[in-house]
């Protein structure tokens, strides 16, 4: 049977066609929904979301050391966070097949940096695959099995957002779930001490060079032949652009992206006069064809930031305007806002007043930083804030020691900013940390977390008791404050950031788009308002200024009555006002 598929649901459906038994993740766009997939659809095989992706990362491990087929799914800065157990597991190697899922972000859609997932394949020293429609998703997550289990290895399968989240035709065929590997103790091979390690280190050269004699016939890569004037060598969502701005022009196709092969690259390059080598972000293949002393064009021409398309690419090799349709009216500017409700902006309305020197985290609050909140002032990565902050504390002066807090969701402060916490008490800090805690992982399309009592499939478990958390971390000072009572969480955040002491602010609100929030119904402005526009200052898309005042949007209002506890003249009340 046939359809359409994201490239993230051919992802899941080649797992459970492969037979794997576990899959662990964390959710990052653009891979969130290859786990999400597995766990409403293909009950055979065991999901979870870890609380990182290194965690991620070691309970595949060591599923694959139990003998089964095993997945871990993540975003390319994530694949950072599983970069140490990565890079040792590449000396283990494996027992069941291991693949990781890695989604690379070009054009940074929902990402803090772009980064070519390529580069932490050649340095890992393992294998990586590139699909380029869904059909190929599905098909080369079962064959990165069977070369996981044949070369002993990890095997990286490199996604875009373009692949993950378009859709194209798969077949789907029935599961086959292989013999579980025996379960052998070999501490030379599994234990990664120096003496081992150095013993391993010999066996990945040995696997990278029998790989390296793979892809110069494997089934992934592949030559289309046609001109003889002009040959083009892409991979994954490039390939598909390259395809529609060279028509007739010849292809390499390339679908193992590490290790590249090096005789079909010289037996194509050779059969065209000229070559194009098409990829985003960096000159991975193109270094490699000059490496083999092959003319190229690539960079020279093509840009090394943000995602292609046809057009860009077309006006690249041609030059001149673009043959493309054109919209004559301009789009409006559609800048990212938090949520109507959103239980994060009463918090950022504070921080504002306040005029404090804010230390941000990942997160829908990042938004945080934007007009008219404005109240955030570094944001560097997940988990960071709470070290940034404790650094600018010890960095010294005034405006740091008096007047810095870090800003920190709850999913995110499982992932990796407990440690940060640990450090600022462990190191005798004084700074003030607020968890934003709106009872899910907000910014990835709400998946559970240790805070929630609830697994993936939504069964209940143990939740993290945050409070109790932080203070068997060494935190005496621990306040729950709601931060849409303003005028209390204000005095909360006074309060806090006055003490010498370590402490920690939960800002305990659901997000409003939770299905078991229920907010009353749409507010109006009525003719009371002064226009002195002080609702403005929240930041709500539902409020927008108009001639002689303000007006709600009850399109956009959810109800959730933030913006009634800034107006001083009771302007703003029911629907019926």
């Amino acid at each position: 049977m046939k359809k359409f598929m994201l490239g993230n649901e051919a992802v899941a459906r080649g797992a459970y066609e492969a037979g794997v038994s576990v899959v662990s993740s964390y959710p990052g766009t653009p891979s969130t929904e290859i786990t999400e997939t597995i766990a409403k659809h293909y009950d055979e095989i065991y999901s979870e979301w870890a609380p990182n992706e290194k965690v991620a990362l070691e309970v595949a491990i060591g599923a694959s050391f139990a003998g089964a087929r095993a997945m871990s799914c993540m975003k390319h800065v994530g694949l950072n966070v599983a970069a140490d157990p990565l890079f040792t597991a590449s000396y283990t190697g494996v027992n069941g097949g291991l693949v990781v899922c890695v989604a690379d972000d070009q054009g940074m859609h929902s990402s803090q940096n772009e980064q070519d997932s390529r580069l932490t394949a050649i340095a890992a020293k393992v294998p990586m695959l590139e699909p380029a429609d869904s059909a190929e998703c599905k098909a080369y997550v079962k064959r990165a099995y069977e070369l996981s289990e044949q070369y002993d290895t990890p095997v990286l399968l490199r996604l875009s957002t373009r692949i993950s989240h378009s859709q194209s035709l798969v077949e789907s065929e029935e599961r086959v779930t292989p013999p579980r590997g025996a379960y052998v103790k070999d501490a030379a091979k599994y234990v990664m001490m120096p003496a081992m390690a150095m013993k391993r280190r010999h066996y990945v050269e040995k696997r990278l060079d029998d790989m390296r004699a793979f892809a110069e016939d494997c089934e992934f890569n592949r030559i289309e032949r046609n001109s003889a004037e002009v040959g083009v060598i892409a991979a994954g969502i490039a390939y598909q652009y390259a395809k529609e701005v060279f028509p007739d022009a010849s292809f390499l196709k390339i679908g193992m992206i590490h290790p590249l092969p090096s005789d079909l690259i010289r037996q194509f390059a050779a059969s065209v006069k000229k070559v194009y080598v098409v990829e985003e972000l960096d000159p991975v293949i193109e270094n490699h064809c000059k490496v083999l002393g092959i003319e190229v064009i690539g960079k020279e021409i093509f840009p090394n930031i943000g995602e292609f398309n046809a057009a860009q690419l077309q006006r690249a090799v041609y030059g001149g305007a673009v043959d493309s349709y054109r919209i004559e009216e301009p789009i409006p500017g559609r800048p990212p806002v938090m949520c109507a409700g959103c239980p994060h902006r009463g918090t950022f309305y504070v921080l504002k007043k306040l005029g404090l020197v804010v230390s941000g985290d990942i997160g829908c609050y990042t938004l945080g930083a934007l007009p008219p909140t404005a109240s955030m002032d570094v944001c560097v990565c997940m988990g960071a804030s709470v070290g940034m902050a404790h650094g600018m504390e010890k960095a010294g002066g005034e405006i740091f020691t008096k007047k810095t807090v870090a800003v920190i969701g709850d999913s995110t402060f499982i992932h990796s900013g407990v440690t940060g916490l640990i450090n600022m008490a462990y190191n005798k800090g004084g700074g003030t940390v607020i968890v934003l805690d709106n009872s899910i992982t907000g910014m990835t399309g709400h998946q559970d977390n240790p805070l929630t009592g609830l697994t993936i499939k939504g069964e209940p478990t143990r939740s993290v008791d945050l409070v109790k958390l932080c203070e068997a971390i060494g935190i005496e000072r621990v306040v729950v404050a709601d931060p849409f009572d303003l005028d209390g969480f204000e005095r909360v955040v006074r309060e806090e950031t006055a003490s010498d002491a370590p402490s920690v602010i939960i800002a305990r609100r659901p997000c409003a788009l939770l299905k078991n929030v229920k907010y009353g119904g749409a507010f109006a402005v009525n003719n009371a308002c002064k226009n002195c526009k002080a609702c403005m200052k929240l930041g709500c898309p539902a409020i927008s200024a108009k001639a002689g005042g303000v007006a709600i949007d009850a399109a956009q209002c959810n109800g959730c009555g933030l913006c009634t506890r800034v107006c001083k003249f009771g302007a703003i009340g029911g629907a019926e006002a």
